[in-house]
């Protein structure tokens, strides 16, 4: 077979991450999280007061700064999946905090952040063989990836996956709290200028509310299938 550039992008909390990595490993590809990317340069705001007190950015500070960001990811043998590493630091727990969810999208939207990520993940894939995910893969950083698929789900549904993930983790989770930052992010996503989330005119989409992870796991691996043998 072939290799490929796979795209998978779609609304936050659908699962789109787990997908990503499961197909990477069983197919022996690169993975990579372009969201752990964004909420990583929201910690390094958090972490650095680049937040004003009403919750708005302090741009020209980040944009200043974003020479300073240095986002890796390493294999952690022991989940079989990477880690991010933010200067060296992992903080793979940190960034998935809803403190980091509730400031990611704003930072997201911002043209220089978006310039710095999507010019670092093209680097990345430029010899195929990729997995990546996020919201804008298929649309901006590889139109021309192979395979795009676009993942969905109600905000109940993934506000509730969230939900189960962060006290899996022994983390705060608030249910309301979560399904309000769910379709905030949604909205904003949507509806920012750059590289809005949308789905690319040749991807697959995928409702994924009431399938299992196996279920998800065998329709994708058949998707790479017939992608990787055309």
């Amino acid at each position: 077979m072939r290799k490929i550039t796979i795209a998978i992008d779609g609304y936050s909390s659908c699962g789109k991450s787990t997908m990503a990595k499961d197909l990477a490993r069983e197919i022996g590809y690169v993975y990579v999280d372009t969201g752990a990317m964004y909420r990583s340069v929201t910690l390094f705001a958090l972490r650095n007061g680049l937040f004003n007190a009403d919750g708005s950015i302090k741009t020209d500070e980040l944009k200043a700064r974003m020479g300073e960001i240095s986002i890796s990811f390493k294999f952690n043998p022991e989940t079989g999946r990477p880690d991010t590493y933010l200067n060296g630091e992992l903080v793979e727990n940190e960034i998935r905090t809803i403190e980091v969810s509730n400031r990611v999208s704003p930072i997201a939207a911002l043209p220089f952040v978006r310039e710095a990520l999507v010019a670092q993940q093209q680097a990345i894939g430029k010899e195929k063989g990729i997995v990546m995910d996020g919201r804008d893969i298929g649309t901006t950083v590889f139109p021309d990836a192979e395979l795009k698929v676009f993942v969905t789900a109600s905000p109940e549904v993934r506000a509730q996956r969230r939900f189960d993930e962060l006290k899996g983790k022994g983390m705060r989770a608030d249910y309301e709290e979560i399904l309000k930052n769910v379709k905030e992010r949604d909205y904003i996503d949507s509806h920012r200028e750059v590289s809005p989330l949308r789905k690319a005119d040749d991807a697959i989409e995928l409702d994924n509310s009431h399938l299992t992870i196996a279920q998800q796991k065998a329709w994708l691996l058949e998707k790479y299938k017939e992608a990787a043998a055309e």
